[in-house]
């Protein structure tokens, strides 16, 4: 099933998320069962090199893959796209304008400014064309700021956005607080809901990130683009896991030899 479908259904869509910068990976995340996997080039140690091997990567485990790309800017966009991403993820926007120019990157003339040269995403697709392009591509836009939250009934007027994608933590820092995923301040949590509410109302896939938990909680918010936590913080937290148990079954295995007399 392609992204596409998957979005214009009902059905939550859980992601999984690649910062670190190897195509075995995303790979490994692929093969999980993942509705789709973001590869981040922004806060990620990703490169174009890596970027281009990590959706080789997925697309071997038949994974639609998001590229969340550094800033808002065209060339990137188009070179995730044209490298075959299936959608990105762009950060930081905070205006109308901004949301139309993200758009207008994604999509081929007349409904935008996207340059022809589809490399690889044409690749594995005999009948790819500007139209079929501009009917597949998944355009997502990271609300992140308090500004953008302002503004985010005009932002979600334009046409061609597909997605609402909040980044928690940037949102929280940009009203003074603690830069957290799972933030608990009313005034963030009311921000958060604020979003949900209007992309419900235009009828906008809205997507979060983070832990299994606080994503049941956004679920029943309308939150259907759920991202979880990247594969950085899982092998960080497996490895403490892992290495406490090893010290603690350590201490524990000497205290049973110190009481059987062998030390």
């Amino acid at each position: 099933m392609t992204l596409r479908e998957l979005w214009n259904g009902e059905k939550s869509m859980f992601g999984g998320w690649c910062t670190i910068p190897s195509a075995t990976t995303a790979e490994i995340i692929g093969g999980v069962g993942f509705d789709w996997v973001g590869i981040d080039t922004q806060h990620g140690l990703i490169g174009y090199g890596d970027m281009l091997q990590m959706l080789q990567a997925l697309a071997v485990t038949n994974t639609p893959a998001l590229v969340r790309v550094p800033w808002n800017d065209p060339g990137d966009i188009m070179k995730a796209l044209d490298a075959g991403a299936a959608g990105v993820i762009i950060p930081m926007v905070n205006s109308p304008e901004e949301a139309s120019l993200a758009v207008a990157a994604c999509h081929y003339p007349p409904r935008g400014y996207r340059s022809w040269g589809p490399t690889r995403a044409a690749l594995h697709k005999p009948a790819f064309s500007p139209s079929s392009a501009n009917d597949d591509v998944i355009c997502a836009v990271m609300l992140e700021s308090v500004a953008a939250v302002d503004r985010v009934d005009d932002i979600l007027k334009v046409e061609g956005i597909d997605g609402i994608f909040i980044g928690p933590a940037d949102l929280a820092l940009s009203a003074g607080l603690e830069p957290n995923m799972l933030n608990t301040d009313p005034a963030h949590i009311r921000r958060i809901e604020r979003i949900a509410q209007a992309c419900k109302a235009r009828g906008i896939v809205a997507g979060i990130s983070g832990n299994p938990k606080s994503l049941a909680h956004w679920h029943e918010h309308g939150f259907r683009m759920l991202g979880l936590l990247a594969d950085s913080f899982l092998l960080r937290q497996s490895a403490t896991q892992m290495l406490e148990s090893a010290r603690q079954g350590g201490r524990d295995e000497r205290q049973e030899l110190n009481r059987a007399g062998y030390v």
